[in-house]
């Protein structure tokens, strides 16, 4: 395994996190601690999860399999707040003060650790000052309970304010972002990925598989398949267009010459591309698992990356993914939240 930086911090992740959500959902708990003890095994030593994950089931599964044989200690755990815990209470959300110092206590409980490696912002908000978030999460940071903080979703000039911010007033820095990034969405690309570079943020895609689009078993005339796009939509009702079966049928073309999967040849990729982390995984199975690592062993050449670049050219967008994920902002009155 090839360990890689965790932005400018001297932490080594593995080149792929393992994503959580699925666990307490979909995903039974001893089918969940199976997959992590599986790919612990295989040298993963990177797990997200959430407290908005299976209403905060994921992080006390996770929480339970790390607890055995010191695996705690040898693990970079991240988790991540903001969207709401409970519908009826308006401070059991966001990012106040308040609420973040309260979330936090809870994953930790939940997480049955004393420490959270990675603890990050699962959304913006617009209506929240980013000092008094920062200043939250410095505080945690002093007290010993956060080792380091990052973003999921924050676009590059939020990035950028907060570093701003840290500088000013003397505060631990965001470390990592999270975005959504795939060869079927490369919005990243255009100021998100070139930013994280510049200031030494790490990056890690969730989504690299585009919600299983990109395994290959959706087909442009047959979306019977069970999973997030049955049908031709994903469950934010996102369609899937004619322009991004171009670019999975050109996926699964070149995966069949090189001898490995889609989902490997889609993951392999993703980790390759300048500024990139670790893409996180997120297999509802331990057969998935299994086939999302072999992606490790998979290599992209220069030949390769110019074929799919030419189907999916650089910061272009083949289905609207990234600007529909990123809209969730928390406003007064505004949609969902």
């Amino acid at each position: 395994m090839e360990y890689r930086n965790l932005g400018r911090t001297g932490v080594k992740v593995s080149p792929l996190c393992l994503g959580t959500m699925m666990f307490g959902r979909r995903t039974g708990e001893a089918e969940s601690i199976g997959i992590i003890e599986h790919a612990l095994g295989e040298g993963i030593n990177f797990i997200d999860t959430a407290n908005a994950y299976a209403a905060g089931e994921s992080e006390r599964i996770v929480g339970k399999a790390l607890a055995k044989d010191g695996r705690r200690q040898r693990v970079v755990l991240a988790t991540k707040a903001f969207l709401p815990e409970d519908q009826n209470d308006p401070n059991a959300r966001g990012l106040s003060r308040r609420h973040l110092v309260m979330a936090c206590e809870a994953s930790l409980k939940r997480l049955d650790t004393d420490w959270i490696d990675l603890y990050q912002l699962h959304r913006a908000q617009a209506d929240i000052p980013i000092d008094e978030t920062l200043r939250a999460l410095d505080d945690l940071i002093r007290a010993g309970k956060v080792r380091y903080i990052g973003t999921s979703m924050f676009p590059a000039w939020k990035i950028v304010e907060a570093l701003w911010a840290s500088k000013e007033l003397g505060l631990n820095r965001f470390v990592c972002e999270q975005p959504t990034f795939h060869l079927l969405d490369r919005t990243a690309e255009r100021e998100l990925l070139p930013a994280a570079q510049s200031f030494g943020i790490a990056v890690i895609p969730w989504g690299p598989l585009c919600g299983g689009l990109l395994t290959g078993k959706y087909k442009r005339d047959d979306l019977s398949a069970e999973g997030r796009w049955q049908g031709g939509k994903d469950n934010f009702g996102r369609p899937v267009t004619d322009k991004a079966f171009d670019v999975i049928e050109a996926v699964i073309a070149l995966a069949a010459e090189k001898g490995c999967t889609p989902s490997q040849l889609a993951l392999a990729w993703n980790a390759a591309q300048p500024g990139v982390t670790a893409p996180i995984i997120g297999p509802r199975t331990k057969d998935q698992l299994i086939d999302n690592l072999g992606a490790l062993n998979v290599t992209v050449t220069a030949e390769d990356q110019a074929r799919l670049d030419a189907v999916a050219p650089p910061m272009s967008q083949s289905l609207r993914y990234y600007d529909a994920a990123m809209s969730v902002d928390f406003r007064p009155n505004f949609g969902r939240w």
